[in-house]
């Protein structure tokens, strides 16, 4: 492997390549939730999405350079191959352009995506080792899903703000199992976490119940078997590893079961776009997951 080889393979891991795949799918509920087809400014909160994240992951890595150093001194940080410095200067400049193009998609866009970016800014350098921490990482992405309704509608829809919570249900059952992914010996967390995700495949796979005057033309029997197929695929994603975690709560387990939860993302957010009548937008997300395989083998914890 050639030098520039090796630093792009380690800017991959810091940015957690693989894990991006789960981001575009809050956009696509959102716009579906709020009844609309994916347009414009979908794609701009997309963009302004992706930014952030890796704007997390980046600051994640700078803010526990110390800690790694000691429980995981393979990371590209304590391991030299990306300095310190040059993490940090890419979460701001991710992060600045990240709210640019919420801008460019209106001002509730915008509003969203600062209200994203102080959560995620909050959590990396205050909030990520206390009783918090785990809401404030439901709350980013329940905000990143309000961010795509906004971007494609213009405005800030209550109707979004199930899938939002569905999401941000999800992202607090993986946060709370991720906590202890270094030490494992939690069971708690891994069951917690499977009951989690069995009441959210309950909840997210019944047969879509659509608005009058839904602008999204869906066929319901379509929509309905895509929905429970997605649901079922969310469930098997995440549901095994969970189990595997709180039977046997090892380090490698743990962050297995983290991984698996992070994947189980995208047939979530597929099932809450079909569940909404979309199921030609659930599909196209559910498509993330084989593009995802693609990517660089790097860990998405």
């Amino acid at each position: 492997m050639t030098g520039r080889a090796r630093h792009l393979r380690a800017w991959a891991e810091l940015l957690r390549l693989p894990a991006l795949f789960t981001v575009p799918g809050d956009a696509l509920a959102g716009a579906s939730a709020v009844g609309l087809r994916p347009g414009r400014g979908t794609f701009l909160a997309i963009g302004s999405s992706l930014c952030l994240y890796e704007a997390g992951m980046a600051l994640n890595d700078w803010a526990d350079r110390a800690e790694d150093a000691v429980d995981r001194p393979h990371r590209p940080l304590p391991s030299g191959r990306i300095r310190p410095a040059a993490a940090l200067a890419a979460a701001g400049g991710l992060t600045a352009a990240g709210l640019a193009l919420a801008t460019r998609a209106g001002r509730p866009a915008a509003l969203a995506a600062g209200a994203l970016a102080a959560t995620v800014w909050a959590y990396d350098l205050g909030l990520k080792k206390t009783p918090a921490g785990p809401v404030a990482m439901a709350a980013a992405r329940g905000l990143d899903v309000l961010l795509g309704a906004a971007a494609t509608s213009g405005r800030l829809h209550r109707t979004a703000l199930p899938a939002a919570t569905t999401l941000a249900a999800h992202t607090l059952a993986v946060t709370a199992v991720s906590r202890n992914e270094t030490q494992g010996g939690d069971v708690k967390a891994p069951l917690g976490a499977l009951a989690a995700t069995l009441a959210l495949t309950r909840i997210t796979g019944r047969a879509p119940r659509l608005p009058a005057g839904r602008r999204v033309a869906a066929a319901p029997g379509l929509s309905g078997t895509t929905t429970a197929a997605l649901a079922a695929a969310y469930a098997a994603t995440a549901a095994r590893p969970y189990l595997h975690a709180a039977l046997n709560p090892s380090p490698p387990l743990t962050q297995r079961a983290v991984g698996g939860g992070i994947r189980a993302m995208i047939p979530l957010q597929a099932a809450l776009a079909a569940r909404a009548g979309a199921p030609l937008t659930a599909l196209a997300t559910a498509s993330l997951a084989q593009l995802a395989r693609l990517a660089p083998k790097v860990s998405v914890t």
